[in-house]
């Protein structure tokens, strides 16, 4: 971080403490505190890569030895720094920033670009050991679009758009993109007809540690799997494997709520997209079939140390939330009635509250506001990757948080949201909106133009 940065770090880490003091408000739109005190009053480039206040020296200490590691790029071993070696033989970025930068939302390539901030989980039908789901025989669960030198790459990603015309009910048009998505150039055999391709963003960093302290009872009470209110909203959470317990436990990380747990996250990040073994995941990514990737040495057993996965773990945890931006306005109140009016709030749910979380103070015990339940939702036939993950269908998705929405342009330079970046701005994003959704899309689609621009500015204010 540069010392701008650290300096703005250390004006927020004294301002945040007063603006707590305040007390809380009554409702999340007059309340700017999105993270409650894990929130920074940032909206700068720099809004979603801030430390929360509450950080002991030793902590403070670590969360910069961890940023260090997110933000560095590993290399191929054996190097002089061997606490950074071991990248690869495949891999598809060469640090976590890679596609995470800035700690922000990645994007789709644009026409000509490689797979950057973005990549395809792939499988076949089936699942594995512990109900995820089942790799190919050779190419794994991931494709790998780069390769150490020397070494082929397991394939390039493509993706083409075919436009979908439509109109609101005013009058006024929309286009929206339809994506398609191949592998050129597979390196390592032919793939099966029935390959199962499932294409995703980097997503936003900030404010993991929040939803992962928000206790497994509160998201179990929220479920509503047989959608006994009759409102056509049926959440229901994911079971998943934890790789430390050996244990199905409750998935709420991910874009299918596949992961338990940030480390867990960060673990599966390493060995996917790097091809770094930690304590969680050893071995190597590519298949014995891959014969050539064998004369690569490893960086160590692990690759990643222990202490190391700690770093960043606790760098993770502990990204302070954006605090809203013009919660007063007008337009923007308007917009969140609207909001809760056609029932986007079902699933985008306006606050949670954390539990105990004794060894990060600002994140125990808060009232966040994250828009989300972090429970699985059908969201239909379009949106669907026909590649089940655990208990999640398909057309399931987790109901992805809002906060910081308003500022992906600032950090990231761009609007593509959606878990594969479809939408080109945030009205395609509720437009894509079907299954469950679908009566919240019809009444945006139904809204005067005014109300739209409200609705919108709404969530630009988060």
């Amino acid at each position: 971080m540069s010392g701008r940065g650290l300096a703005l770090t250390s004006a927020l880490l004294v301002l945040a403490p007063l603006v707590s003091a305040c007390g809380e408000r009554a409702h999340a739109s007059s309340e700017p505190r999105s993270g409650g005190a894990a929130t920074v009053f940032d909206a700068t480039r720099d809004a979603f890569s801030l430390p929360v206040a509450e950080l002991t020296p030793a902590q403070r200490a670590q969360f910069f030895v961890g940023n260090s590691f997110f933000n560095q790029n590993w290399v191929s071993a054996p190097a002089s720094v061997p606490e950074r070696d071991g990248l690869g033989p495949l891999f598809n970025a060469r640090s976590c920033s890679g596609c995470h930068f800035k700690d922000g939302r990645g994007r789709p390539p644009a026409a000509g670009e490689p797979f950057v901030s973005m990549l395809l989980r792939i499988g076949v039908p089936g699942v594995g050991e512990h109900g995820e789901p089942r790799g190919h025989e050779v190419y794994g669960d991931q494709l790998q679009g780069a390769a150490l030198p020397g070494l082929a790459s397991e394939g390039d990603a493509r993706v083409s758009y075919t436009a979908l015309a439509g109109r609101f009910e005013d009058g006024e048009p929309y286009e929206l993109m339809r994506p398609r998505y191949s592998i050129d150039n597979p390196g390592y055999g032919a793939l099966p007809v029935e390959l199962l391709i499932s294409p995703r963003v980097a997503p936003m960093m900030a404010g993991l540690g929040l939803l992962e302290a928000v206790p497994e009872e509160t998201l179990r009470a929220l479920t509503d799997d047989e959608d006994r209110d009759g409102d056509g909203i049926s959440g229901r959470v994911n079971l998943v494997w934890d790789q430390r317990a050996q244990a199905q436990r409750l998935g709420r990380l991910g874009w299918k709520a596949e992961q338990p747990s940030v480390r867990q996250q960060i673990a599966g990040a390493f060995m996917g997209d790097m091809g770094l073994s930690t304590e969680l995941f050893s071995g190597e990514n590519h298949a014995a079939q891959q014969v050539d990737s064998r004369r690569f040495p490893s960086g160590g057993a692990p690759e990643v140390s222990a202490r190391t996965l700690d770093a960043v773990t606790l760098y993770v945890r502990a990204l302070a939330v954006p605090a809203r931006r013009d919660v007063e306005d007008e337009r923007v109140l308007r917009g969140e009635r609207l909001f809760e009016e056609v029932q986007c709030a079902r699933c985008h749910l306006p606050s949670l509250r954390t539990g105990e979380v004794a060894d990060l103070r600002a994140l125990s015990e808060q009232t966040i506001h994250p828009y989300t339940d972090l429970l699985l939702h059908d969201m239909g036939a379009e949106l669907s990757d026909q590649r089940p993950s655990f208990q999640a269908r398909g057309s399931e998705w987790r109901t992805p948080p809002l906060w910081g929405m308003g500022l992906v342009s600032k950090v990231n330079g761009h609007t593509r949201f959606m878990h594969d970046g479809r939408a080109r701005d945030l009205s395609e994003a509720v437009l894509w909106h079907a299954g469950e959704a679908t009566s919240a899309r019809r009444a945006f689609e139904r809204m005067p133009r005014g109300d739209r621009a409200a609705l919108l500015a709404f969530l630009e204010s988060l």
